[in-house]
């Protein structure tokens, strides 16, 4: 078991709260120091902020309403794809990213080397 307390600020407000989680790990005590557990745990954010966020905000996946058969692991799939094509390109605000593509439409067959 592991205590996490943190001090989180947000940017918008200025306001300082804290905040205390609580994980399982099933690494061992010799691993499992203060240091190791904190870069798990910003790693985990990390993915969240650069992909699970970016899919739910920017590609508003949370209100799509394919539900059934492949069609959810299909578009799913593909979002990563793109995130991953304007990852590679250099794109750090994926929204930006698509923005421009959708105005400048020959460049995503750049991007494939199409």
């Amino acid at each position: 078991m592991i205590r996490i307390r943190r001090t989180v600020l947000h940017l918008r407000t200025g306001v300082l709260h804290e905040q205390t989680v609580y994980a399982i790990t099933s690494l061992p005590p010799e691993r499992a120091g203060s240091r190791r557990i904190g870069e798990l745990a910003r790693g985990h954010w990390e993915i969240e902020n650069r992909l699970h966020w970016v899919r739910d905000v920017t590609f508003d996946e949370d209100r799509s309403q394919v539900r059934t058969g492949s069609g959810p692991r299909v578009l799913a799939t593909l979002r990563n794809f793109v995130i991953s094509c304007l990852r590679l390109a250099g794109c750090t605000n994926i929204a930006r990213g698509l923005r421009y593509l959708a105005r400048n439409w020959q460049l995503p067959l750049t991007l494939l080397g199409l």
